[in-house]
């Protein structure tokens, strides 16, 4: 493998860099992305102007208007079917992008088109039923609610899953008949031009799904235009909150994916074999960058010593390297800004009394400088330390004893977050009593760090608003209305 990592890992020539080049030169603002594994330049992305962009919402709206909200949900289905199919086509093709882009290791990214597959085939499956009239009893008069959708939808995705992020909103919103904008991160730009492609060919009429690649000021505009009916962001708090101002005046749904401190609680009874391997994973995995990956973790005081030597065990296992490197399972993160971030953080834990339990010299890569993080696990740790408190987006982690459920609960509610909380223990009943107290929006007993589509996705706290997947994810992407008709005499 040679040492420029864009020419390792890109697919296929990038297409938009002759046109790049040129649009440079008249003056349009160009995005060049930069590959994590080396800062070698990947692609580089010309940038809709705003004219550009208000253009592309107003064809949207048209084709709302003109037809598509009208469009009988079984072609919408069949549009959609054709559409995912069309992806997984160049399902490899995807990954090898996907890896030249974020650095996650090939397997891993494949393992993104799986999950694009499951959430997208469940949606479909119960869009029917999702969206069906409630029929309420008839006496005099006959009443029932309809789905209705809204209009304009921008979904704004994020670049640690680019995939998964989109197709949350992206399916549903189709289904229900809205049309939409997708609007990806700019290092993941390319991926809106995968989904884009992708709808060649479907018979989807023009204008029904556009991706527009846009700076902040521009998406600012966008979600400013009176045609758009609904935001859908994924990404941090900052810039969820960024969004909301954008959309603070105008009375529309603005739904929101942010962050996550999640935490696990090792209890006395738990598989500590497999708690220790599940969790860590959950830790380790997309180099930690996932809004629920495991950020906190508890362990009760009897068996804290003996999960900390097969945690840290678990983590030796871990190579750290170039992401198509047979046998690498933990990649750079997306930029050495953030490879710094989370270095700081570590540094910050360890001078205000956190022990590290792993020897960052074993992986030769994780250098200052670059994008790779040694994987860490942290002793010692409390509420105090930022490490605890605020999200990492890194392959770190600090694991506290606890004395009793009591305290877990306490620690585990002790966040501006509330994405997921996981339980590991034999104990179901014990679980469910500690679940019921937790704030957040998902509970795993004994797994974390996965999105099951026929359940609600919801964050409460700073974690979110709205919810997405399952069949509750269709109704923050249509409005009820009523009908409540008096029968003829």
């Amino acid at each position: 493998m040679g040492t420029n990592a864009a020419a390792d890992l890109a697919a296929a020539p990038a297409p938009l860099d002759a046109h790049a080049a040129k649009t440079a030169a008249a003056g349009r603002s160009v995005y060049a992305i930069v590959s994590p594994v080396d800062q070698s330049t990947v692609r580089s992305v010309p940038l809709a102007t705003r004219d550009e962009a208000i253009a592309a919402v107003d064809r949207s709206h048209s084709a709302w208007t003109a037809g598509w909200r009208r469009t009988p949900l079984a072609e919408r289905k069949r549009i959609v079917a054709q559409w995912v199919d069309n992806v997984l086509a160049k399902r490899e093709e995807v990954a090898s992008q996907l890896s030249a882009l974020i650095g996650r290791p090939l397997p891993h990214a494949r393992n993104e088109l799986r999950g694009f597959q499951e959430r997208a085939s469940h949606l479909l499956a119960i869009a029917d039923e999702s969206l069906q009239d409630t029929v309420l009893p008839e006496t005099a008069f006959r009443r029932y609610i309809r789905r209705e959708p809204l209009g304009v939808v921008l979904v704004i995705a994020a670049w640690n899953y680019p995939l998964l992020t989109s197709v949350n909103a992206v399916v549903p919103a189709l289904l229900a008949g809205n049309t939409v904008l997708l609007k990806q991160a700019p290092q993941t730009f390319p991926m809106a031009d995968v989904f884009a492609e992708a709808f060649v060919g479907t018979g989807i009429p023009e204008g029904v799904f556009q991706a527009v690649h846009m700076g902040h000021d521009v998406a600012e505009a966008v979600i400013q235009h009176p045609a758009v009916a609904h935001v859908q962001f994924t990404g941090s708090v900052r810039g969820g909150l960024e969004v909301c101002r954008a959309a603070s005046s105008r009375l529309i749904n603005v739904g929101l994916e942010l962050g996550g401190k999640d935490p696990a609680y090792v209890r006395a009874d738990a598989d500590l074999d497999f708690a220790a391997e599940n969790i860590i994973d959950g830790v380790m995995y997309n180099s930690g960058q996932s809004c629920c990956a495991i950020e906190r973790v508890y362990v009760h005081e009897s068996v804290y010593d003996a999960f900390i030597a097969k945690a840290v065990s678990v983590t030796q296992q871990y190579v750290l390297g170039h992401p198509l490197e047979a046998g690498v399972n933990l990649g750079p993160v997306v930029n050495v800004a953030s490879a710094d971030r989370i270095r700081g953080a570590v540094a910050g834990a360890v001078a205000a009394g956190a022990v590290p339990l792993i020897d960052g010299a074993k992986f030769a890569l994780a250098k200052a400088g670059t994008a790779f993080v040694a994987p860490q696990l942290l002793a010692n740790v409390n509420h105090g330390m930022a490490i605890m408190r605020e999200e990492t987006f890194g392959p770190v982690v600090g694991i506290m004893k606890v004395s009793s459920d009591e305290e877990a609960v306490r620690l585990m509610n002790d966040s501006q977050y509330g994405l997921t909380a996981s339980v590991w223990t034999r104990d179901m009943d014990a679980a469910l009593l500690i679940g019921d107290q937790l704030e957040t929006g998902t509970f795993f007993l004994n797994r974390c760090d996965y999105l099951d589509p026929g359940l609600a996705w919801v964050g409460v706290k700073q974690s979110g608003r709205g919810c997405s997947l399952s069949k509750f994810g269709f109704d923050q992407l249509t409005r009820p209305k009523s009908y409540h008709l008096r029968l003829p005499a």
